[in-house]
């Protein structure tokens, strides 16, 4: 697949789900992309990018931000607390936001900072161990917490199970949404991005349809 092909297929799953022409966002997910890749993905004129970890983002985005000011980076991958100076500083948006102490940091810190990126609260519905996320249970708490802290939560964000079916986990984070008056949905990989838009999907996070496959790191020598 393509940069192309997926903009092209969002459109037609927009389209079949009575969605407006341009309601999701694509971000191409960017993370341990050689930079070569990441480029031709902006000189395609494409500006919406996601990376997993504040110390890649940080060597790769200052430089490819002072040639395209208008790119935009959003945090996909799980935050220690000792990072979220730095990620407020370096991201545009933040979708893992997913436990109370984060929470807890990040409104420190946007005093502090004068301001916070948008973001989203991630929920683990299937409720697995080697996964961070809100339980589906505790969403509502969580929302009303971070909204008591003035943290700019807009929407919340899974990752479903590999091996289930990927429609129930979208469908419950959509119902956990409306619940809490959440109007964004962080949802959907290169493998079901369509069907997460046909349940409200406002983001979606496309790596290798875009990209192909990641490249291995080398091995030290």
């Amino acid at each position: 697949m393509s940069l192309i092909q997926v903009s092209a297929e969002i459109s037609l799953a927009e389209r079949a789900s009575d969605r407006a022409e341009g309601s999701v966002e694509l971000i191409a997910v960017s993370k341990v992309q050689p930079n070569e890749r990441v480029l031709a993905v902006l000189n395609q004129g494409h500006r919406v990018f996601g990376e997993n970890r504040v110390q890649e983002a940080e060597g790769k985005w200052p430089e490819f931000k002072s040639d395209f000011p208008d790119a935009r980076v959003h945090l996909l991958g799980p935050l220690q607390s000792n990072k979220a100076r730095a990620a407020l500083q370096l991201f545009d948006c933040i979708h893992t936001l997913d436990r109370p102490k984060l929470a807890t940091a990040f409104a420190r810190l946007a005093q502090e900072l004068g301001h916070c990126p948008p973001m989203f609260a991630q929920v683990n519905t299937g409720l697995e161990d080697q996964k961070a996320g809100i339980a589906p249970e505790a969403v509502d708490g969580f929302v009303a917490d971070c909204r008591a802290l003035d943290l700019p939560v807009v929407g919340l964000m899974c990752i479903p199970p590999v091996d289930e079916e990927a429609s129930m986990h979208f469908a419950l984070l959509a119902k956990l949404a409306k619940r809490n008056d959440l109007a964004q949905l962080s949802m959907g990989m290169s493998g079901d991005f369509t069907k997460a838009i046909a349940f409200g999907a406002t983001h979606v996070r496309v790596g290798s349809a875009i990209f192909g496959a990641r490249v291995p790191a080398t091995p030290s020598e």
